[in-house]
């Protein structure tokens, strides 16, 4: 497991450059040593120290930025982690979640390639551009109203902010990825029966059972997301349970697509694809992507958890390093 020292190295590491990490890891490292063994040596212990040292160094973030001589004058040192920990959120996980979707809705419609394309294009760039303006415009009027002068409603950092760098450990931003991908199906699955396009998309016929089937299949995929993030660790259970879900939600999807009762034939006949059968590119297209989609999920997380069992080195993001953690 990763000591403390050293998940503090790494977080300040993953946020300066490349040439610079192996100068900063270095003195970085002697600074705490020296002030961990000044406080063994006053009577604390060895916990103690460490954890007393690292909170008087303060936020890693705000420490490489010192190290990197950024300036961070685009709307204020004092709420500038918060707005970059925010917009890196906001335009990693929710913004390719809303162009995926706008992307398959627009193919769904019968849209030709190009006009696909464009939507997935306009999409990043548009709502790309709102997330960055309206949170940049939302912290720059916060600071301005003096709320900073009074403190933004956070908790001070402390040591159990530092990110964990076991292999294969679930980090917030991945948690929070893991729910929102079902939360959008679920959305999707819902919304297409009432909007989008003149005629529902997937056979109505299907809320008799199927359609609010995958939808605990799915509320359970975001249970699971939750249980594996509390977990703390990668297993062959983590991996049974993630291979069973990924079976009870592509199996009937697969299914239902090959015995022509995933789409509805309503919408399916205000398609006009020249020269082909719309129909049967549709369910090719369903069958390859969820189950390529299923197969690459069981393998990854099995892989993950086989790492993890066998104490591999994983890869530190944005450092350039890797940590191996002892056998268990």
């Amino acid at each position: 497991m990763t000591t403390l020292i050293d998940r503090y190295v790494f977080t300040v590491l993953r946020r300066v450059p490349e040439q610079q990490r192996s100068d900063i890891e270095r003195e970085l490292r002697t600074s705490i040593d020296d002030a961990v063994d000044a406080r063994v040596g006053g009577g604390e212990s060895p916990e103690t120290a460490v954890e007393l040292t690292l909170l008087e160094l303060g936020d890693p973030d705000r420490l490489a930025d010192g190290y990197a001589d950024r300036p961070r004058y685009l709307i204020g040192p004092a709420v500038y982690p918060a707005w970059r920990r925010l917009l890196t959120m906001l335009l990693s996980v929710v913004l390719p979640a809303v162009v995926t979707l706008a992307v398959a809705l627009r193919a769904l419609g019968g849209a030709t390639f190009g006009e696909v394309v464009g939507t997935g294009i306009s999409t990043l760039l548009s709502v790309g551009a709102h997330m960055t303006f309206w949170s940049t415009l939302t912290f720059a009027l916060l600071e301005r109203a003096g709320v900073t002068r009074a403190g933004l409603p956070r908790k001070p950092w402390t040591v159990d902010d530092l990110p964990r760098y076991e292999p294969g450990f679930l980090t917030p931003a991945q948690l929070w990825s893991a729910i929102t991908w079902p939360v959008l199906m679920i959305a999707a699955l819902i919304l297409q029966q009432f909007a989008f396009t003149e005629e529902p998309v997937l056979d109505p016929a299907n809320w008799a059972f199927w359609w609010p089937y995958l939808i605990v299949i799915l509320i359970l995929e975001g249970l699971y997301a939750v249980w594996l993030f509390r977990r703390g660790a990668w297993s062959h259970a983590v991996t049974l349970v993630n291979a069973v879900l990924a079976v009870l939600f592509t199996g009937p999807i697969v299914w239902l697509a090959a015995t022509g009762r995933f789409f509805n034939p309503a919408w399916t006949a205000t398609l006009d694809w020249t020269g082909s059968d719309p129909l049967t590119w549709l369910t090719g297209i369903v069958i390859v992507t969820f189950v390529a989609g299923s197969v690459y999920d069981v393998a990854e997380t099995a892989v993950r958890a086989e790492r993890a069992r066998r104490g591999l080195a994983t890869a530190v993001p944005g450092t350039g390093r890797e940590y191996s953690s002892p056998l268990s």
